[in-house]
């Protein structure tokens, strides 16, 4: 493959994989109710309700990086808008759906400005697809369900969780690896690394 070939292949690989991330984390986020919304999740101090708030935020970022080429990581004041309850649901799977189609439009473009660094399209697409594809989990959990990310999907979440996650996002961001056997399926394996107790 020529270098000039390689951006683009490796662009297709991120979104691959965002892609697989955001579909499993559709199948999760089918299976919330309004009721569900007071329910507490494996994120520490966050219910459904805010969980399902900061992955709708986190997304349309993922967006923001994709459609405008850079992530906004010091936004204004966040303007309240009351919603009736239960409303973040179809919000964040029209998001969801919004996000999607904007990664498989991606128009080739390698960069990405966060803050003052550049960082290259398919690091934020791997980067996307460790946040939306855990969170997804975390839905699933907190609806009471066992839906383990599919092996293949988490295996290449694991391969990019390790070379993303460094010793001081810990426990500001992930709480400490939790201890699992090795022969742990890799779902299991993943969500122990971020700090989550497997099912």
């Amino acid at each position: 493959m020529m270098a000039g070939e390689r951006a683009p292949a490796a662009l297709q690989g991120g979104v691959a994989v965002l892609e697989r991330s955001i579909a499993y984390a559709l199948g999760s986020l089918a299976m919330v109710t309004p009721e569900a919304l007071a329910r507490p999740t494996p994120c520490r101090h966050w219910n459904l309700h805010d969980l399902l708030e900061h992955l709708h935020d986190s997304m349309a970022a993922l967006q923001e990086a994709v459609e405008v080429g850079r992530i906004a990581c010091a936004p204004g004041p966040a303007v309240e808008v009351p919603r009736p309850a239960g409303a973040v649901i179809p919000l964040v799977r029209d998001q969801a759906v919004r996000l999607l189609g904007a990664w498989a439009n991606a128009n080739g473009s390698v960069a990405v400005c966060v803050e003052d660094e550049l960082v290259t399209t398919p690091l934020i697409a791997g980067a996307g697809a460790i946040e939306v594809a855990v969170h997804g989990w975390d839905v699933a959990e907190a609806c009471g369900q066992h839906r383990p990310i599919p092996d293949e999907l988490a295996d290449e979440l694991l391969d990019l969780s390790v070379l993303f996650i460094r010793g001081w996002d810990r426990p500001a961001r992930f709480a400490r690896p939790i201890a699992v056997p090795a022969n742990a399926p890799p779902g299991d394996r993943l969500v122990a690394f971020l700090g989550r107790q497997p099912s």
